[in-house]
C-alpha cells in the first residue's frame, strides 16, 4: 500500500504533519464554544404588544390576530403561536433549523410597520428569544437599600450594562418597588364643583413643561428663548389652578392628596427570606449559553466592584445560571472520556505486554481527539454533550485500527522478517480491512440529511465527531503506526558520530542532542524502575488474566470445530433469539429525551382566583422558609404575583400566582433531587387551598413532557372540553401535575351599557368608558424629571371611591353635569370569569393542558391519553391532538427508522465493494441483529426506555459491530486464496482474529464504561447512548465468533 510505504520511507514529514495538525488542533479547541447540547430549540422571534387594561378576548380581535396575519407569511415561519393576556399580546414566530435569524428579523420589522393597531396601544417590539423559555441567567439584589432605590439602580444601572452586551436579547426586573408621583382625586369634591378628570390630567399635562421660544436678537447678541416650567419638586404641585369657580382658584391641593409613592406592587420577591429586586437574564435564540453568561458574570464582577468603591451597601446573588450546569456536564463528559481512554490503555497492556507496542497504539487517542478539535472547528460544531459523547464512544474505537495494524506486524516480525519489511507487509495485508471497516462506520451517518425534527439537529453533532475522530485515527493508523514500528531506539550514539565535526559543532551536539538525550534516559530508567513495581504489584493480576485469556484462546479452536458442526442447531437458535429480542420491544417504553436533572427545580404556587399579591407574598414565602431546612438545598428564591421566568409576562395580572426556585448543594444531582422534590411535594399537602406543579428548568422549547392541543373557536366549548379531558389525564397513572390554559379564568366587572338609556343621557359609551378607565386605573398624565430620568405622576381616584365594586356603582359619569349620574343608572355591572389567556396556533383558537410523568415512559403515557381522547364527543370543528414532545418523538422516530435502514444499506454497499462479492456481505450482516439482541436484552434489564438517544446509539452500532466480522472474513478470504481449504482456512482465521477481535470490542467496552454508569451532571444523556452500544457490541461479538465463520461455511461454497 502507497501509503504505508511513504510513512515508512518518509518518517520526518510524517512526524511533521502529526505535529501541525496536533497544534491547530489544541489551538482549535481553545477557540470551540461550549453548550450543553446541539441547538435543539427552533429559532425564534417574538412579537411583544402591550395595551395596557385590555382584557385577553379584546387583546386577540385587536391585537394578535393583526399581527399573526401581517408577520405569518415572513418566508421560512414553520409555526405561529400566540397568547393573548390581559394588557400584552406575544405572538411567537418559530423558524427552520438553520434560517439566518438577521435577515428574518428584517423580514418581520417590514411586515410589523404595515400595521396598524389601535392608536392607544404600545408599539409592538420584536424579541429574539422565545419569553416562555427560562432566562439563562437570574440575578436577586438586596440590601439596606429601599426598594424604591435597589429597583432603581436595577434598571438604570444594571439592566442597561447588560443588555448592552454581545447575545444579551433581553433584561427583565422584577420586584422592588417602582416610583411614582400620585394624585389621588376626592371624587365627592369633583363631583361639587364640576369638575372632571379629563380636566385635572389636562391641567397637569399643561403646566408640567419646556418651551422653546425661538431666537431674539438684542443688538450684536443672539438669545436662545425658552420657557422653563417643569416642576422641579412635587410641592409645585399643589398649587396648580385647576378651575376658576366663580372668580376663586380651584387649587389642585383642594381636590386631590399629592405624594410620592410607589406603582401596585405585581411582583414580590424575597431570597432566603429577604425581600429583593431579580434580574432575569435572556439571550439571542442562535447565541451560545456559556458565551453569553461568561459576559454577564464578568460585567456584574465589574459593577459589583463599583459599588464597592463608592462603599453602597448592596448585595449581588447568582440564583440561576444555566452555564454552570452546561460547564459541568461537559467537564463530566470529558472525564468520562479521559477515564474511557485509560481504561482502554489498561486492556491494550493487558494483551500486548509491551510498552513499546502499548505506547505506540495508545497515540492513536490523543492525536485522533486533537486533530477532531481542529475539524469540528472547521464544521462550526460546538463542545457539548452529544459531541463529546461521541468522542467518548470514540475513544475505544480510535485503537482499533491501530492494534488491527499492530497485531499485523507483530506477526511477521515473530516469523522473522525485519522491521522495515514487517511494518509494510503487516500494515499493507490489513490495510483494505481497516479501511472498509472505517468506511462502514463513517457511513452510517450519512443518512443524517434524511433525519428530521430535534434527532436530527442531535445526531449531527455526534456524527461529525465521530466521523472525524475515526478518520483521524484511520490515518495515523495506515501512517504513524507503521512508521513508528519500522524504528529501531538506540541509546548513545556511534563512534563515527562522536568523533566527527568540529568544535562548534560538538558544542551543538551537546546542548541539542547529548543533554537531552540524558534526561530522556534518566526518565525512561525512572518509568522502568515503575513499570517494574507496578509489574510486581499487579502480576498476580495479569498472571489470572493471562491463565483465563490463554484458557479461552485453547477452548474457542475446539468450540468452533463442534459449532461448525451442528450449523442448522446454531442458526436456527440465532434467529429464534432474535425473534423473540423483536418481541420483546414492546415491552420497552418510549420517550423523546430523557429528563436531565441539573440541581435545581421550581415550585409554581396557585392561590385562589382574586388573592391580593401581598397575601400571595405571605404564603409563598411561608413556604419558603418551611422548605429551606431541608437537606441538600442550598438556596430558596421566592416570587410572588406575576414573573417572566414563569412564562408570563411581567405586565400580566394574574397576584395570585407564585414560584419557588429551589437550589441544591453543588453537585447533587438525580435521586437527591428527586428525594428533595417528595419532601417537599409531602409539606405541600398539608396547605389547604393552593395547588401546586414541579417543573425543571427548560433546556429546549418543550417546558412540560406532556402537551394536549384543544382546538375550536367557542371559548366556552374550549373550556368545557378542555376541562373535561384534564379531569380524565388526572386519573391516568403516572401522570402529575395536569393542568390546562382555561382554568382560573380572571374575575372580572363586566359593565353592559343600555344604549338608549346613554343616549338620553346625553353621553356616549367610549366617554364613560374612558372615565371609568381613568377613575380605576388611572392614566398618567406627565412625567416629573428627576435628574436624567422620568417619575409617571398617575392621576385617578382616592382608594376610598374604588375601594368594592359598590363603589364602582356610585362612581358619578358626568361630572361637570348638575346632577351626578351614577354608572349604574346606564349600565348593568356584573361578575363574570373571563378567560385568564387566549392561545391560538397557526391562527386557530387551542387549549393547552400540559402534565408532567413519574414513572412511566412517554409512550405509554401517550397511549392512555389517546384512549382518553377517543372517549370524547367532539363537537363539529373541535379537534384534539396530542404535540409537545409526543409529536416531536413521532417526527423523529419515524425519520429514525428510515435512517436506520440506509445506514444498513449503506454498510452493505461498501462491503459489497470491498469483497467484490454480494453474497458475503450477507453473512457480515447476520452481526446487525445480533447486535439487536443484545441491545433489547441490555434495555430491558437496565429499564432504560427508547429515545431518540437510544436510536443514535443503534445506528452507530450499526456501524460499529460489523467491524469484526469483516476482519474475521477478509482473512479467511486471504487464506483461501493462499490455498487453504474452506474449513481450515475458516478455522485458523478464527484462532489467529481472536485475540485482535477481543482486543478491539474490549477497549470499545471499557472506554464507554465510565458513560455507561451514569455518574454526574448531564449522565441521563449520556448513560442511554452508551448502554446501547455496549450492550449490542459485546453479544454481537460473541454471536460473531460463533455464528459468522458458521453462517460463511454453510452459505460459500468451497471452490467460491
Amino acid at each position: 500500500m502507497k501509503i504505508v510505504n511513504f510513512s515508512i520511507t518518509r518518517p520526518v514529514t510524517i512526524t511533521m504533519f502529526t505535529v501541525a495538525a496536533v497544534i491547530f488542533g489544541y489551538v482549535a479547541f481553545d477557540r470551540l464554544p461550549i453548550n450543553l447540547l446541539p441547538d435543539i430549540s427552533y429559532p425564534s422571534l417574538t412579537v411583544r404588544t402591550e395595551y395596557t387594561g385590555t382584557a385577553p378576548g379584546e387583546m386577540e380581535y385587536l391585537i394578535s390576530k393583526p399581527v399573526e396575519e401581517a408577520v405569518g407569511v415572513v418566508s421560512g415561519v414553520v409555526r405561529t403561536s400566540s397568547i393573548s393576556r390581559p394588557g400584552i399580546s406575544d405572538v411567537t414566530l418559530e423558524f427552520e433549523w438553520g434560517t439566518n435569524m438577521d435577515f428574518a428579523s428584517l423580514d418581520v420589522r417590514e411586515k410589523m410597520d404595515l400595521l396598524n393597531l389601535p392608536q392607544d396601544a404600545e408599539k409592538p417590539i420584536l424579541l429574539r428569544f422565545d419569553p416562555s423559555l427560562d432566562p439563562i441567567m437570574r440575578i436577586a439584589l438586596a440590601g439596606q437599600e429601599s426598594l424604591i432605590s435597589l429597583r432603581l439602580l436595577a434598571e438604570e444601572r444594571i439592566k442597561q450594562d447588560l443588555e448592552s452586551l454581545d447575545g444579551v436579547a433581553s433584561v427583565l426586573v422584577s420586584g422592588g418597588l417602582e416610583e411614582e408621583i400620585q394624585v389621588n382625586l376626592n371624587e365627592g369634591k369633583l363631583a361639587s364643583l364640576g369638575i372632571s378628570i379629563n380636566s385635572v390630567i389636562t391641567r397637569l399635562a399643561q403646566e408640567n413643561v419646556n418651551l422653546t421660544g425661538g431666537t431674539l436678537k438684542d443688538g450684536e447678541a443672539e438669545f436662545l428663548v425658552r420657557t422653563l416650567n417643569e416642576f422641579t419638586t412635587v410641592e409645585e404641585m399643589n398649587d396648580i389652578v385647576v378651575i376658576m369657580k366663580n372668580g376663586v382658584p380651584v387649587l389642585l391641593k383642594d381636590i386631590a392628596d399629592i405624594r410620592k409613592s410607589h406603582k401596585e406592587r405585581k411582583v414580590i420577591t424575597h431570597l432566603n427570606g429577604a425581600e429583593s429586586v431579580e434580574i432575569a437574564i435572556y439571550k439571542e435564540a442562535d447565541k451560545n449559553t456559556v458565551l453569553v453568561a461568561d459576559g454577564v458574570k464578568q460585567r456584574l464582577f465589574n459593577i459589583v466592584d463599583e459599588f464597592k468603591a463608592y462603599d453602597v451597601p448592596i448585595d449581588v446573588t447568582i440564583i440561576n445560571d444555566q452555564s454552570q450546569f452546561i460547564q459541568s456536564s461537559v467537564d463530566e463528559v470529558m472525564n468520562t472520556a479521559i477515564w474511557g481512554g485509560i481504561f482502554a490503555v489498561i486492556v491494550l497492556f493487558l494483551f500486548l505486554r509491551s510498552l513499546k507496542s502499548t505506547t505506540i497504539i495508545s497515540l492513536a487517542i490523543p492525536i485522533s481527539v486533537i486533530v477532531t478539535f481542529f475539524c469540528m472547528y472547521l464544521a462550526d460544531v460546538s463542545l457539548n454533550i452529544m459531541s463529546l459523547g461521541g468522542l467518548a464512544l470514540g475513544v475505544g474505537m480510535l485503537v482499533d485500527n491501530a492494534i488491527v495494524v499492530l497485531e499485523a506486524i507483530d506477526r511477521y516480525r515473530g516469523q522473522g522478517m525485519g522491521i522495515a519489511e514487517a511494518a509494510s507487509k503487516g500494515a499493507s495485508e490489513v490495510g483494505t480491512a481497516v479501511i472498509a471497516s472505517t468506511l462502514t462506520t463513517i457511513c452510517v451517518f450519512v443518512p443524517i440529511i434524511f433525519v428530521e425534527g430535534i434527532a436530527g439537529q442531535l445526531f449531527n453533532d455526534q456524527a461529525l465527531a465521530v466521523t472525524f475522530s475515526l478518520a483521524a485515527s484511520l490515518f495515523v493508523a495506515l501512517t504513524l503506526i507503521p512508521m513508528l514500528s519500522a524504528r529501531e531506539y538506540k541509546s548513545g550514539t556511534t563512534e563515527e558520530g562522536a568523533a566527527s565535526g568540529s568544535k562548534s559543532r560538538n558544542v551543538a551536539h551537546t546542548i541539542f542532542v547529548a543533554a537531552p538525550a540524558i534526561v530522556l534516559s534518566f526518565i525512561g530508567k525512572i518509568i522502568h524502575l515503575v513499570a517494574k513495581i507496578l509489574d510486581r504489584i499487579f502480576a498476580p493480576v495479569m498472571n489470572t488474566f493471562d491463565r483465563g485469556l490463554q484458557a479461552l484462546l485453547d477452548f474457542y479452536p475446539v468450540f468452533l470445530e463442534k459449532v461448525l458442526n451442528r450449523r442448522l442447531l446454531l442458526i436456527s437458535s440465532t434467529v429464534l433469539l432474535f425473534i423473540l429480542s423483536l418481541f420483546g420491544i414492546g415491552f420497552i417504553g418510549t420517550e423523546l429525551i430523557p429528563e436531565i436533572s441539573q440541581g435545581e427545580f421550581f415550585i409554581d404556587i396557585k392561590m385562589p382566583i382574586g388573592t391580593p399579591v401581598e397575601e400571595t407574598d405571605r404564603t409563598v414565602n411561608a413556604i419558603a422558609l418551611a422548605v429551606q431546612p431541608i437537606d441538600n438545598i442550598a438556596s430558596v428564591y421566592a416570587v410572588a404575583g406575576t414573573a417572566a421566568q414563569m412564562g408570563f409576562s411581567s405586565t400580566e395580572e394574574r397576584e395570585n400566582l407564585g414560584q419557588i426556585h429551589v437550589r441544591l448543594n453543588e453537585g447533587l444531582v438525580g435521586e437527591v433531587e428527586n428525594d428533595v422534590m417528595e419532601k417537599i411535594r409531602q409539606k405541600l399537602e398539608e396547605i389547604p387551598g393552593i395547588e401546586y406543579k414541579f417543573s425543571r428548568p427548560t433546556l429546549f422549547s418543550f417546558s412540560t413532557p406532556v402537551e394536549v392541543e384543544v382546538r375550536g373557536y367557542n371559548l366556552q366549548e374550549l373550556e368545557r372540553l378542555s376541562l373535561q379531558l384534564t379531569q380524565d389525564m388526572r386519573t391516568i397513572d403516572g401522570l402529575v401535575d395536569v393542568k390546562a390554559s382555561t382554568e382560573g379564568g380572571n374575575p372580572e366587572v363586566q359593565i353592559v351599557f343600555n344604549r338608549k338609556r346613554v343616549a338620553q343621557m346625553g353621553l356616549d359609551v367610549s366617554t364613560i368608558g374612558q372615565i371609568v378607565r381613568r377613575k380605576v386605573q388611572g392614566e398618567v398624565a406627565t412625567e416629573f424629571t428627576r435628574q436624567d430620568r422620568k417619575v409617571d405622576i398617575r392621576v385617578r381616584d382616592q382608594e376610598e371611591f374604588r375601594r368594592n365594586v359598590d363603589d364602582l356603582h356610585r362612581m358619578a359619569v358626568n361630572p361637570q353635569g348638575e346632577v351626578p349620574i351614577p354608572l349604574a343608572s346606564v349600565a348593568d355591572i356584573v361578575l363574570e370569569k373571563g378567560p385568564s389567556e387566549i392561545r391560538r396556533v397557526d391562527q386557530e383558537r387551542v387549549a393547552l393542558i400540559t402534565a408532567n410523568i413519574s414513572g412511566r415512559d412517554l409512550g405509554s403515557i401517550a397511549q392512555d391519553i389517546q384512549g382518553k381522547i377517543d372517549q370524547i364527543q367532539l363537537p363539529p370543528d373541535f379537534r384534539i391532538k396530542i404535540s409537545g414532545q409526543q409529536r416531536e418523538m413521532a417526527t423523529s422516530f419515524d425519520s429514525m427508522k428510515l435512517a436506520i435502514a440506509l445506514a444498513v444499506f449503506l454498510v452493505y454497499l461498501v462491503m459489497a465493494s470491498q469483497f467484490e462479492s454480494l453474497v458475503q456481505p450477507f453473512i457480515i450482516m447476520f452481526t446487525i441483529p445480533f447486535a439487536l439482541i443484545g441491545v433489547v436484552l441490555t434495555l430491558l434489564v437496565t429499564q432504560t426506555p427508547i429515545s431518540v438517544v437510544v436510536l443514535i446509539g443503534v445506528i452507530m452500532l450499526a456501524g460499529i459491530v460489523v467491524n469484526n466480522a469483516i476482519v474475521l472474513v477478509d482473512y479467511i478470504n486471504q487464506l483461501r486464496k493462499e490455498g487453504k481449504e474452506k474449513r481450515e482456512a475458516i478455522k485458523l482465521a478464527g484462532q489467529v482474529r481472536l485475540r485482535p477481535i477481543l482486543m478491539t470490542t474490549l477497549t470499545t467496552v471499557l472506554g464507554l464504561l465510565p458513560m455507561a454508569l451514569g455518574l454526574g451532571e448531564g449522565a441521563e444523556l449520556r448513560t442511554p447512548l452508551a448502554i446501547t452500544v455496549i450492550g449490542g457490541l459485546l453479544v454481537g461479538t460473541l454471536l460473531t465468533l460463533v455464528v459468522i465463520p458458521t453462517v460463511y461455511d454453510a452459505v460459500v461454497k468451497e471452490k467460491q
